[in-house]
């Protein structure tokens, strides 16, 4: 019944869509799983907005935010169908599908930000691409969402590898959750807009996520403390479905790039540094917040890179590529 509805509903919003659209020549639905208030989703409204005005009136651009089509997990398989033209999905969720793309989930290994400036149109950032290729989606933006995980927790900060000792944490996928283990730490993997009830039902001692996101989803309403650090660094790929995108005229598609790119380049130097008014704006909700210290991030570092490294490399024959391309940005 609840999936009779859902396809229901998804009719009614395509039909909806339909209708507006038919002053444009050309229709672009664009699913993503992110609040309103997200930085990332803002970005995705003025690539929107900015893509349509290129297009000349062209191209009607159509944001389906907070999982209102698809769930997290099932927009790679619309975008793949046709069943929509894009989506905004997060890097963490394509281990299953593109190993490759783990190579973010390893502790420390590209967060600087003169690693995240250099990254779209590298030598690695191709072989990324082409995977996804493989996979029956084109990526036409790496949109950094965070380069900020904030461990959040309510009996005591998780500032040293001998705090997660025995704490259920929210994980981020098998690979990264290889490091929380190794620290002593029992991940449960969930998507982000199940942690807050995670954390206030009991299932899960801490969070992590990015320090946005973490306000956003409102998480200091059941955690007292915040730990800000580079842990990994996370991108949104925004992907069309490749026949669609073939089909367009090469005006309409450059001037989605260019919106693509504005975006991108938008989101990497917000990403630059870890945001202040951020950290202030937990803070200010009664949390107690720390910013690691080089110092503090080296010891996590060592616990934890090791051992997902030696877990990435099992996952793919490219990994030692991989890793090599992106220690040169």
């Amino acid at each position: 019944m609840k999936m009779l509805f859902k396809t229901a509903l998804a009719l009614a919003v395509s039909a909806s869509a339909v209708s507006l659209a038919q002053a444009a020549d050309y229709s672009m639905r664009l699913s993503h799983q992110l609040p309103a208030s997200h930085h990332v989703a803002k970005a995705l409204e003025a690539f929107a907005v900015e893509a349509e005005k290129n297009s000349g009136g062209r191209l009607d651009v159509q944001i389906f935010g907070g999982e209102q089509l698809y769930k997290a997990s099932q927009n790679h398989v619309a975008v793949a169908r046709g069943q929509v033209e894009a989506a905004s999905i997060l890097s963490l969720q394509w281990g299953g599908t593109v190993p490759e793309m783990q190579v973010f989930s390893i502790p420390y290994l590209m967060t600087r930000p003169e690693q995240l400036e250099k990254f779209p149109g590298s030598p690695a950032a191709a072989l990324l691409e082409d995977k996804l290729q493989q996979k029956g989606v084109k990526s036409i933006a790496w949109l950094l969402d965070a380069n900020d995980s904030t461990f959040t927790s309510q009996k005591a900060p998780l500032v040293a590898p001998a705090d997660f000792k025995g704490v259920k944490i929210r994980g981020l996928g098998r690979l990264v959750d290889t490091g929380f283990i190794a620290m002593g730490a029992a991940p449960s993997t969930m998507p982000g807009s199940e942690v807050y009830q995670g954390l206030q039902t009991g299932v899960i001692d801490a969070g992590v996520s990015s320090l946005s996101a973490v306000y956003a989803r409102r998480y200091y309403e059941v955690q007292k403390y915040a730990v800000v650090t580079p842990l990994i660094t996370v991108y949104q790929n925004l992907v069309v479905n490749p026949r669609w995108w073939e089909g367009l005229p090469a005006e309409v598609r450059n001037g989605v790039l260019a919106a693509a790119k504005s975006a991108e380049l938008s989101l990497a130097a917000q990403g630059a540094e870890q945001d202040p008014e951020g950290v202030a704006k937990l803070e200010k909700t009664g949390m107690t917040v720390t910013v690691h210290t080089p110092e503090q991030r080296k010891a996590l570092e060592q616990a934890m890179q090791p051992v997902v490294v030696g877990e990435f490399l099992k996952t793919t024959a490219d990994g030692q590529k991989l890793l090599d391309l992106v220690r040169q940005l």
